[in-house]
């Protein structure tokens, strides 16, 4: 190599860290999310890598207070909706479907022209669907951009296959409120890009027609810091515990669990509900003996790495999910995992290596695999192993950081 070749290479290399320094200084990444979700550990991971400009949120001040990492003065809270509509339930002001659905809606809108009336210098906007349709327009208009986030299938996707579930249920479907269809349907065409977080999103996003240049997938990751193998909890292994996280639904394929939990023959069976219980989940409880099933109700999720490390099992089979971020909390405190295809496990489980992977409305098949962990321990061994290597792999939320801030340097 002559002098001048190498003196060209070493100016590109300054151009490019110059240029990419310029970047980072340009870019203002604004974030929108009426809860939790996903969104603060993104918000973490953009400020790790100084592109963090704010994160707006409908969640009361006192209820982010663990969310380590993220500058205090960067988290803006607009909870005078949503703070309220959250708490309905202890003011006896849920039983209208109508009040929820009005309630929920302005609240959402609400947020959205808040944060519509703050952006300013050429923002990058990152908005949970249902809240950007207004913020991301100003943000186009001051030259930026602006990414739907979609935590779920394509919204219609859901609406279908929610219709169909809660047929077996033999209950009414009320549907999605028709202006919130209508208005992530916006999103979708206004937005520069869709994020989602798995195939099975991806996979219904192509099926209604939109483009796949439009989409990018970038999975979830697990707070390791908070889920791992705890060596002073010791589990009763002549005991076969299956545990679930998530609201008892339909949507959560609760019909399921509890068939496949019958069909599993065992002497020494529990089953562990740790969430909310849905009307559709309660009156099927009430119908049966419950002497070997114990309701936990809502669990702080700093608490939740117990009931993992005491289960033989975790089960999660939903009709219709993103990616649900408790598949990798599961994994990270070894404990085996049997989901749906539509939880989009596909993103965090080699089905058979690492984890199991069944189809929706399958209760024999899961079934099934409670038998083959209960008479082969050492696969259930051999899992649990797998799956503390995989998410490792996965290196936390890095990983999906590190996803993040190519696709923003990309723009």
């Amino acid at each position: 190599m002559n002098l001048k070749t190498e003196i060209k290479g070493y100016r590109l290399k300054i151009n490019y860290k110059f240029e990419f320094s310029f970047f980072l200084k340009l870019m203002h990444v604004t974030q929108i999310s009426i809860g939790r979700f996903h969104h603060f550990h993104l918000a973490r991971q953009l400020e790790k890598r100084n592109l963090l400009e704010a994160i707006y949120t409908g969640y009361p001040r006192f209820k982010i207070k663990d969310e380590p990492g993220i500058p205090k003065q960067k988290i803006y809270t607009f909870p005078w909706l949503h703070a309220p509509y959250m708490a309905r339930g202890r003011l006896r002001l849920d039983r209208s479907i109508w009040l929820d659905r009005e309630w929920a809606w302005w609240a959402h809108e609400s947020l959205d022209h808040y944060v519509a009336s703050r952006l300013k210098d050429n923002p990058c906007l990152i908005a949970l669907s249902g809240s950007g349709l207004y913020s991301g327009y100003k943000a186009q208009r001051l030259g930026g951009f602006h990414i739907c986030d979609r935590g779920s299938s394509h919204i219609r996707h859901q609406e279908e296959l929610l219709s169909e579930e809660y047929r077996r249920y033999g209950s009414r479907w009320r549907g999605i409120d028709p202006r919130v269809i209508e208005k992530e349907e916006a999103e979708y065409e206004q937005a520069d890009l869709i994020s989602i977080p798995s195939a099975f999103c991806y996979n219904s996003f192509l099926k209604k027609g939109i483009s796949s240049n439009k989409l990018i997938k970038i999975p979830y990751g697990a707070r390791l810091e908070r889920f791992y193998p705890d060596t002073t909890i010791n589990p009763n292994r002549d005991q076969f515990t299956i545990f679930f996280v998530g609201q008892a639904s339909p949507r959560k394929g609760f019909i399921d669990l509890l068939a496949a939990f019958d069909k599993f023959s065992h002497p020494n069976k529990q089953l562990i509900l740790a969430g909310s219980m849905s009307n559709e989940a309660t009156s099927l409880l009430e119908r049966r003996d419950c002497s070997n099933i114990k309701i936990l109700g809502l669990v702080p999720n700093d608490k939740l790495r117990f009931y993992y490390n005491n289960a033989t099992v975790f089960v999660l089979p939903s009709i219709e999910e993103g990616l649900a971020m408790v598949i990798g909390e599961a994994m990270a405190s070894g404990c085996p995992v049997i989901a749906t295809t539509n939880t989009g496990a596909s993103e965090m489980i080699t089905n058979g290596i690492d984890g199991f992977i069944v189809p929706i409305r399958s209760p024999q098949s899961i079934a099934d695999h409670f038998e083959l962990l209960a008479d082969q321990p050492e696969i259930r061994n051999r899992i649990s192993h797998a799956a503390l290597l995989r998410v490792k792999r996965i290196g936390g939320w890095d990983y999906y950081g590190e996803q993040w801030s190519n696709v923003l340097t990309s723009l």
